[in-house]
């Protein structure tokens, strides 16, 4: 999460505004997938970086496993 301070009122009591904005993925890994399914994906692909799993293969292997949850899902494309 990301903290921003958006305005300080000039009032006696100064009071700040503070705004949490969630960062969201900038742009889409997989095409027809929702935005569960990219946050999955980037949560597999990380880990996998992390632990020094399958190598330079850990993006292929993350959207195949989202793939694989969305096709199992019966969900259509874009959902």
């Amino acid at each position: 999460m990301e903290l921003r301070v958006a305005n300080i009122l000039q009032t006696p009591q100064y009071y700040v505004r503070v705004e949490w904005s969630k960062k969201m993925p900038k742009r889409k890994h997989i095409k027809g997938v929702g935005t569960k399914e990219q946050r999955m994906y980037e949560h597999i692909k990380q880990s996998a970086q992390k632990q020094g799993r399958y190598g330079k293969r850990a993006e292929e292997v993350a959207a195949r496993t989202v793939l694989k949850y969305h096709k199992k899902k019966h969900h259509k494309k874009g959902e």
